[in-house]
């Protein structure tokens, strides 16, 4: 790198610095632009002397190629645009390096770089191995770099001297293998572009499948982001058959080209051992690539691993830097109507109860609501319109369906209805139009109405001047009316105008209290607010700690948790293999339903991972998920260690984790096997009272649990009686009692006496019975000797 570049450089840095906003390195955005320069042009394999042929009239020879006097072409206007807004970006950068010795360091430097910039060389055409002349003027535009403009085959072009009309001197910047390269990845970009469109547009399967067939074919041709969907689609099974073999190779030939994607990728084959030999070592370095490239998800990875000290030593600052930079994003990227709902399925809980932990609606649950929608249910609208602009349970986003059903209920008169149809057209959308003014009136009728919605709607109307003029006490009136309805939007923007000092004195305080009660509504902006305070210090005592898990949280709402519920479709339609590797990633991002889920489905024997690695691999991510407060996890452990599945058998462990569970969760099942554990003397001293109290804890913690205790309790009774028994010496305790004392001196006349009764009795009630059998015999009538044997007469 020259002298000029680095200074250069070092500038620029300075000033992103001096903004608050250094860029990641080696972002995607710019990598994706370069692609797209290099791949723009479609050309054809024709030779310099075969295009300098006669022409017609009224055309023109212009570097080998007919060019037509009148206008300019398509491809020149587009050319001449970009190279105005090129020139306008480097102005707008350097009017921001607002120094002076700056200003004049950078200048000297340019002006050296125009001496030490590398030459180009134009290849045949009529001036071979001359340098090409920039700037060159050609139609009366001036060209600062090669040009496809005037060639039909869009091979790039230069003129050696400044006035190409005049001496007509020009010559080709690339070798024909080099155009031959650029026109395959022209025509690959072109399929993939085709694939990319059937895949956006239609939402059948079937459709799907036919698109990844288009990307399956750009990706036989090298094209970058091909590779990388059809390799994600070969991971997960995705429209494609499951192959982690073939992944695997395309995520290494995307690594040996730089895709932060891939890299990010092929870590996760070695954290998880799936298709190569597990290694955290080499997961943590292709984990750090991918995040230095930009890859969110990556950065998110090294969030949860610092966090909990997975590969590395246990760093809250480090996870702090990984989890606000995913979390910045993940907040600027919600919107006013909010992001899509993450639905969190427990497998365990699903199987248990079915329908009954997920909160999925069952399909002819929705057809009756639709139903009554139909006939003019005004609630049944409303309910509909927010589950499909928000996504969740089992229903798809359709911001077309919300609008129709919001719509219905809006001209009955629903204020709920008409608010959300502000923030519908306030947002903006595909299929509703952006105005300010149709919002603002929908949510002037709401707020009359009492609406909260309404009401926090007309707030960021006056707050941010959208179809009214700025008014600050208008805001802070409708938001404050809106937040003690307990609408979570009207306390978050009350807390964010404390915060900020806008329209009322700044308080921190009164910023902390709205943005807590925003965040127990579940805002994912409250969280992200009251994490930054945290990391800062700002109106509280700094917490590391505190910040991370309030971060971590935002983090898991951003667009890549839709995948927690492609895994639980694909676990339900019976693909275990594609489920679990999708849960398998989002665990390693730190999900810990994911986690939880992962090891269930491992602990069922899943085929993708070797028969003896299955129950390791669940007790390691039942392990992550214990760590995160589940208690079903926490029990599992004990479970693990109690009979010995992936690890040997240790009762003393397994006594450990059914007692964290027991203290911490208040767990019903991890109190009964304490008392089991207690019972038993596994693990701990015997000690049949503690096992009494522990099964009498149980039983008091959880209704389900009672009838296991009684029939427990039943038994402890029957052990400790003999115990007791055992325990005594029969003989002893028979010497030490006095009968004549006890009973009196004639106690055993007495004994005999009642000896001689119960004889007596028993004789007396033998001989009634002997009386009675002859008696009935003899009213019997005789038996014919035709008769069956006594054996088969019925009974008398």
């Amino acid at each position: 790198m020259g002298r000029r570049a680095r200074w250069v450089a070092l500038l620029l840095c300075l000033a992103a610095l001096s903004a608050g906003a250094l860029p990641a390195v080696g972002a995607l955005p710019a990598a994706d632009e370069e692609g797209n320069q290099d791949e723009s042009l479609e050309s054809k394999t024709l030779s310099a002397e075969d295009q300098v042929k006669d022409h017609s009239t009224g055309t023109r020879v212009v570097a080998g190629q007919i060019f037509l006097e009148s206008g300019k072409s398509d491809s020149q206007s587009e050319n001449e645009e970009s190279f105005h807004s090129q020139e306008e970006e480097k102005e707008n950068s350097l009017e921001e390096l607002n120094s002076l010795e700056m200003s004049n360091l950078l200048n000297k430097d340019l002006e050296e770089a125009e001496v030490q910039s590398p030459v180009l060389t134009a290849i045949g055409g009529t001036a071979d191995g001359e340098p090409c002349h920039f700037p060159f003027l050609f139609m009366e535009k001036e060209y600062a770099e090669c040009t496809a403009d005037g060639r039909e085959d869009g091979r790039l072009w230069c003129a050696t001297t400044y006035d190409y009309k005049k001496d007509q001197k020009w010559g080709f910047c690339e070798s024909e293998e080099q155009s031959n390269k650029r026109r395959q990845m022209q025509e690959a970009e072109d399929v993939y572009q085709i694939g990319m469109k059937i895949l956006n547009e239609s939402s059948k399967k079937a459709q799907k499948k036919v698109a990844y067939q288009y990307l399956l074919k750009a990706a036989d041709m090298n094209h970058t982001k091909a590779m990388e969907k059809v390799s994600y689609a070969l991971l997960f099974g995705d429209y494609l058959k499951q192959n982690i073999q073939s992944s695997k190779e395309l995520f290494e030939k995307l690594t040996e080209e730089g895709s932060p994607k891939g890299q990010m990728a092929l870590g996760f084959l070695y954290a998880s051992g799936l298709g190569v030999n597990s290694s955290q070592a080499k997961a943590l370095v292709y984990y750090t690539f991918g995040a230095l490239g930009g890859n969110l998800i990556a950065h998110m990875i090294l969030g949860y691993r610092y966090w909990a000290g997975i590969g590395v030593l246990q760093s809250c600052e480090s996870a702090l830097t990984h989890y606000r930079l995913v979390a910045n994003h993940v907040a600027s990227d919600i919107s006013l109507t909010g992001g899509t709902v993450v639905q969190r399925i427990r497998l365990a809980d699903e199987v248990e109860n079915p329908g009954m932990a997920s909160g999925m609606l069952e399909e002819d649950l929705i057809q009756y609501y639709q139903f009554l929608a139909e006939k003019g249910d005004v609630q049944a609208q409303v309910g509909l319109g927010q589950l499909h602009l928000h996504g969740g349970r089992g229903v798809e986003q359709n911001h077309q369906r919300a609008f129709e059903y919001f719509n219905q209920a809006a001209n009955a008169g629903n204020s709920h209805a008409m608010a959300f149809l502000g923030k519908m057209y306030s947002e903006g959308s595909d299929v509703v139009p952006q105005s300010n003014e149709t919002a603002l009136q929908y949510f002037k009728k709401a707020a009359d109405m009492g609406n909260p919605v309404g009401q926090s709607g007309l707030g960021m109307a006056y707050l941010y001047g959208r179809g009214v003029p700025v008014n600050y006490e208008l805001a802070l009136k409708y938001f404050q009316k809106a937040a003690e309805q307990g609408w979570v939007d009207g306390q978050l923007q009350l807390g964010s105008m404390y915060y900020n000092g806008i329209g009322v004195k700044k308080d921190y305080k009164q910023a902390l209290k709205y943005f807590n009660l925003a965040s127990q509504g579940g805002h994912i902006l409250a969280f992200y607010n009251l994490a930054q305070m945290h990391a800062t210090g700002t109106g509280v005592m700094r917490s590391c700690h505190t910040a991370v898990e309030l971060f971590k949280n935002v983090c898991e709402r951003g667009r890549w948790s839709e995948r927690l519920m492609t895994a639980y479709n694909s676990y339900k339609d019976g693909d275990s293999n594609s489920a679990v590797v999708q849960y398998l990633l989002l665990a390693e991002q730190g999900y810990e339903v994911a986690q939880s889920n992962a090891a269930f489905i491992l602990d069922q024997k899943a085929s993708i991972v070797g028969e003896n690695e299955t129950y390791p691999r669940a007790l390691l991510h039942w392990n992550r998920a214990a760590s995160q407060g589940y208690t079903v996890a926490r029990i599992k452990l004990g479970d693990y260690h109690f009979y010995g599945f992936g690890t040997d058998v240790d009762y003393e462990t397994a006594f450990i984790h059914y007692r964290l569970a027991s203290e911490q969760q208040h767990s019903a099942q991890a109190m009964f096997n304490l008392g089991y554990m207690h019972e038993k003397g596994l693990g701990i001293k015997q000690d049949i009272h503690l096992a009494k109290r522990f099964y009498d804890m149980a039983a008091e913690a959880s209704p389900d649990a009672q009838v296991p205790v009684f029939l427990a309790l039943c038994k402890l009774g029957v052990i400790y009686s003999l115990q007791y028994i055992r325990e005594i010496n029969i003989r002893e305790v028979f010497s030490h009692i006095d009968m004549d004392q006890l009973l009196g001196p004639e106690w055993d006349l007495y004994l005999m006496t009642i000896i001689a009764l119960l004889l007596g009795t028993i004789i007396a009630y033998r001989q009634r019975q002997h009386q009675a059998v002859p008696r009935a015999a003899g009213l019997r009538p005789a038996v014919p000797q035709q008769e069956p044997p006594p054996e088969h007469q019925p009974p008398q």
